[in-house]
């Protein structure tokens, strides 16, 4: 796993794309604050740019970083991205219209080392062209994606993966809705 990290690291550092598997589903990532590799996440899936990205921490300590006050329920337990009101030190083109976020403490031992070592979040978004289903393990990822992204994490490629998480929304008001 050392080697995979090192390699993913390296990548995301030259601002580059990875596939990679996550706690839930197979993802592109790349560095959460370099607008040309995040630009290069839309143009691979053929996504536009107006739907917003996941971004995944290591810790509540890097979620801290980013949203400030840490809403008091359980983020930790099952992989549950959560869409924040507000949000800091995230490019903007990773926002929603409102400028909400959708941030996840990932529980992959993988991602949480490597965005431990690479010192931010990274951004996570399922390893499909947009529109189609996402992939469950790495024989689905489509061909296009493969050639496209700058490295694949050699792990978990036989793997079945589990479906994505569960989303929750917290409103201006404080209050909390299940998105999924």
């Amino acid at each position: 796993m050392e080697t995979e990290i090192n390699k993913a690291l390296a990548t995301l550092k030259a601002g580059g794309v990875i596939l990679y598997p996550t706690d839930t589903i197979w993802g592109l990532g790349c560095d959460v604050t370099n607008p040309i590799a995040i630009e290069k996440i839309y143009a691979l899936k053929k996504r536009i740019d107006s739907k917003a990205l996941i971004s995944l921490v290591a810790d509540k300590k890097q979620l801290k970083n980013i949203i400030g006050n840490i809403p008091d329920f359980d983020i930790t337990s099952t992989p549950t991205t959560v869409i924040y009101p507000k949000t800091k030190g995230l490019n903007p083109n990773l926002l929603a219209k409102n400028d909400s976020a959708a941030i996840r403490i990932v529980q992959d031992d993988f991602c949480k080392q490597l965005i431990q070592i690479f010192g931010k979040a990274i951004v996570s978004t399922s390893a499909n062209i947009s529109g189609n289903e996402a992939p469950k393990q790495f024989s689905e990822i489509s061909e296009e994606i493969k050639d496209n992204v700058d490295y694949i994490v050699n792990l978990r490629q036989n793997e079945l993966m589990s479906t994505p998480s569960t989303i929750l929304l917290i409103n201006e008001d404080g209050s909390i809705k299940k998105i999924r």
